[in-house]
């Protein structure tokens, strides 16, 4: 992050509302640092009054005019570490571009422990040295903020780029990934809409992996019931409408989901914090949707055995069935904040499915697809394997509650 260089105006932070902002990134768990062109005095003035230094903080400050070589440079990052952690690092270009030459793994790794960093006199080839050293050294993300050109290689460097479009002129904004206004856009950009893009490409990634999965472990079973016969239990229009109309629109929908409302979000910016965590979207995750996936295989698949019919074709007719079923149920439980496609995409898609038992007459049968005795045993099916992950997924909320249940709690 840097400042605009408006050395005649701090106070211009808070008309942006970005003592609110760094105090949300803050919460949030993120680690700022603020690198800019402006002389010691400056940055550290702007430092305070924008809220990068908190009250309970202490300044150290690393300048040429006492530090003149590189290992005087690292003399003072040694008693830095060994000072008080909540002490805001403020380092010169001089102190910075000598400790960047000679030991930028250890600058990186002193600095990362202050609450705060404020690089000043940084040219544009430091700016961009800083943030590909802190990716390096510390395998974290790095986001840069930036609103003039001399931030551009910065905003190129960071794993994400914004840029602010303002009196400098439009060269940050258009070099970067995203583009906003004022600085305080930046909470809602990351904690609102990072939030949410985040859990819904979470959500759809592995929710499309578990809807390969499931067909493939049903075939799986059904090949071992029936000795590895050379045939596939979903043929022909069945794979396609699978794979396209009959779950394509209820699994894409969960694009707009809402884990949480907006005003929670921002309330609770420790929130952000579990993303961070990788809680989403990691191994673990993963593997639990894979077993999520060989369930609901097994109960349809032996479940459609256990009430086998004469016909191989009513059989592959309850197996289908119960597998749209199913995923439609699986979609509808992962929905945290309903919206109107989505309702819409659910029902049309139990519409569609029913219209097509009657045109795909190869597949079903169709004197008895309207019998109750098909659709007690489809029900049947369907409800073992899905109430029973969702008993499980209700037990584990109880004594394992999310946590935003735990700040919203008394």
């Amino acid at each position: 992050m840097r400042d605009s260089g408006l050395e005649s105006s701090c106070l211009l932070f808070f008309f942006q509302d970005v003592p609110a902002t760094l105090e949300a990134l803050r919460h949030a768990g993120v680690k700022v640092w603020m690198l800019t062109g402006d002389k010691v005095e400056t940055a550290t003035c702007i430092a305070v009054s924008a809220g990068l230094k908190a009250r309970q903080h202490s300044l150290t400050i690393l300048s040429s005019q006492s530090i003149r070589t590189p290992s005087q440079t690292q003399e003072a990052l040694e008693r830095f570490a060994m000072g008080p952690s909540e002490s805001v690092l403020v380092v010169d270009g001089r102190v910075l571009g000598a400790a960047l030459q000679h030991f930028p793994h250890y600058f990186v790794r002193v600095a990362a422990q202050a609450p705060a960093v404020v690089c000043c006199r940084c040219s544009p080839t430091q700016k961009a040295d800083v943030v590909r050293f802190v990716k390096k050294f510390t395998g974290r993300r790095a986001c840069a903020v930036g609103d003039g050109g001399n931030d551009v290689s910065m905003i190129q460097a960071a794993d994400v780029g914004i840029g602010i479009v303002g009196k400098e002129g439009r060269q940050a904004s258009l070099a970067a990934d995203f583009s906003i206004t004022q600085f305080s856009h930046l909470r809602r950009l990351l904690l609102w809409h990072g939030r949410n893009a985040y859990q819904r490409s979470a959500k759809l990634a592995q929710f499309v992996i578990h809807r390969g999965l499931i067909i493939a472990f049903i075939q799986v079973i059904f090949s071992a019931i029936f000795y590895f016969i050379p045939l596939a239990i979903f043929q022909g229009w069945l794979q396609v409408g699978y794979a396209t109309y009959y779950t394509m629109a209820p699994v894409f929908s969960l694009v707009l989901d809402e884990e949480l409302p907006e005003d929670v979000v921002f309330m609770f910016p420790e929130l952000y914090q579990t993303l961070k965590n990788g809680r989403v979207l990691s191994v673990k995750t993963f593997f639990g949707w894979v077993w999520k996936s060989i369930y609901q295989a097994a109960v349809v698949m032996m479940g459609a055995v256990a009430l086998f019919e004469n016909s191989f074709t009513n059989v592959v007719s309850i197996t289908f069935t119960a597998l749209i079923l199913a995923e439609l149920l699986n979609v509808a439980s992962e929905i945290q904040t309903w919206h109107p496609l989505m309702i819409a995409s659910e029902i049309c898609t139990v519409v569609i499915y029913i219209f097509s038992m009657f045109i795909l007459r190869s597949y079903f049968d169709i004197t008895f697809i309207m019998t109750l005795t098909f659709w007690a045993k489809v029900t049947a099916v369907t409800l073992v394997s899905w109430v029973p992950i969702q008993i499980f997924k209700a037990v584990k909320k109880t004594l394992q509650p999310p946590q935003h249940a735990k700040l919203a709690s008394p």
